[in-house]
């Protein structure tokens, strides 16, 4: 095969990868996040942290044949329709046990975690403060800018709550 030849095979064969990979990114085209389940303990006291002390709204969930709850970040409109962000599912033998376990893990933004935005870090880690929470890391900065801070659910899910506003 000639050199012209061989170009030309090789620009096909480039183009075919192109528009594989442009029918993929079709194909699965991420929208958002939809919801993260966590495996709780009681469903009492996961409700109590996440409406009472975050702020958090419970929403309706459809009537599935296992106890667990919905919760959104912010309280719905009247008539909005809102994705729960939030699945509490109580621990049984389906599911499996409450919190992610002891992993050994040395640095809490290295391990399992979620993190949420709000307006002032710095506000928001009193006001949980104030509310009896316990901060397992304090305020910081992280390298990107933004200022952190991690606490912990009932059940030993870590929660990093961080905001832009502290830069």
């Amino acid at each position: 095969m000639g050199p012209v030849v061989s170009r030309l095979s090789d620009y096909s064969n480039d183009r075919r990868q192109q528009r594989k990979d442009f029918i993929m990114n079709e194909i699965l085209r991420f929208e958002s996040i939809d919801h993260i389940t966590l495996i709780v303990s009681d469903i009492n006291k996961t409700r109590h942290f996440y409406c009472d002390i975050l702020g958090m709204a419970q929403v309706p969930r459809p009537e599935f044949d296992f106890d667990g709850l919905w919760l959104h970040p912010c309280q719905p409109s009247p008539g909005e329709t809102v994705r729960a962000l939030i699945h509490a599912t109580l621990e049984s033998d389906l599911a499996g046990k409450a919190g992610w376990g002891d992993r050994k893990v040395k640095s809490l933004s290295r391990g399992h975690h979620f993190a949420f935005e709000v307006n002032d870090a710095i506000e928001a880690c009193e006001h949980l403060r104030s509310k009896g929470v316990n901060i397992v890391v304090e305020p910081r900065r992280r390298p990107d800018g933004p200022t952190q801070f991690y606490i912990r659910d009932p059940d030993d899910h870590v929660i990093e709550i961080f905001s832009l506003a502290n830069e």
